[in-house]
């Protein structure tokens, strides 16, 4: 049976809040949690909350029981060093890399470690509405009742009260036309004044450049706000995957380069082989 870590999801719960302006706030920003219920898991009131909050909880904030070490690949220290650049200076940004190279880690770890830093995970399904609702949860406001004007009028006006504030598009090649052009309404609206990160596969800026060439509305103003250019990852090396193997477990030389071999350069494919080798291991000792 499955025993929930009460303590460390409430230790957890405790960081994810010092993100945010108010616990009510933080609060806001989690689905289908009350502020009372935060209140009470803080304070150590559990005896009413059901396992399947806690879990809900969890699975929001980020916290995850697993025997999992991750390591910090090169372009996950990259990638960190340039969303602090992009977060202080306001700056304006297209970061592309493959599958599987570790973007959305390194953007959760930095949204877990930095205040008025909200992360979008963009779907295709996403009209220009459901954005901008994702936008105001993640910033820990109550957007019900509101249209979509007044909803980006309060985005705004409430980043523009911020010091530094970073939103971070992860996905962005999944958002549709006429969701992708509220990029150009909120570089318009906060110029220098909140930095904008749009992180995806190369995908994203083959179809702005095809976009342009069709003549497409608004594709050459998001390319010249991107600085005309997308920064490209590196992708993960045979020395990144030499670390995560041995962190993890898997020492033998022989079985590193089998999880080299294996990986393509995806660090899923690397935890899959790194599991089917560990699940090997243990069924020899017995």
């Amino acid at each position: 049976m499955e025993t929930i870590k009460k303590t460390d999801i409430t230790n957890a719960l405790r960081l994810y809040c010092e993100r945010y302006e108010s616990q009510n706030k933080a609060a806001n920003s989690l689905k289908g949690v009350s502020a009372a219920t935060v209140s009470q898991m803080l304070n150590g009131n559990w005896g009413l909350i059901k396992d399947d909050m806690w879990r809900n909880v969890a699975a929001q904030i980020g916290y995850k029981d697993d025997k999992w070490e991750a390591v910090e690949t090169t372009d996950f220290k990259r990638l960190m060093l340039l969303l602090e650049d992009i977060k202080a200076n306001s700056l304006v940004m297209a970061v592309t890399g493959d599958a599987g190279s570790g973007k959305t880690f390194a953007l959760k770890e930095f949204t877990a470690s930095h205040r008025q830093t909200y992360l979008l995970c963009c779907n295709e399904y996403w009209n220009r509405k459901m954005f901008l609702q994702e936008l105001m949860s993640a910033m820990g406001h109550n957007c019900n009742g509101y249209t979509i004007g007044e909803m980006m009028h309060e985005a705004v006006r409430a980043l523009k009260m911020q010091e530094a504030p970073l939103v971070i598009l992860d996905e962005a090649d999944k958002l549709s036309d006429s969701v992708l052009y509220f990029f150009i309404t909120l570089y318009n609206s906060l110029e220098n004044e909140c930095g904008i990160v749009l992180c995806a596969t190369s995908h994203l800026e083959k179809r702005i450049k095809s976009g342009i060439r069709l003549n497409k509305k608004g594709y050459a103003e998001i390319w010249s706000r991107l600085g005309r250019r997308c920064i490209k990852m590196k992708g993960v090396s045979a020395a990144d995957i030499t670390a995560i193997c041995e962190v993890n477990g898997i020492t033998d030389s022989r079985d590193i380069n089998a999880v080299i071999e294996d990986s393509e350069s995806d660090l899923r494919r690397v935890r899959r082989k790194i599991h089917a080798l560990t699940r090997k291991k243990e069924s020899v000792k017995r």
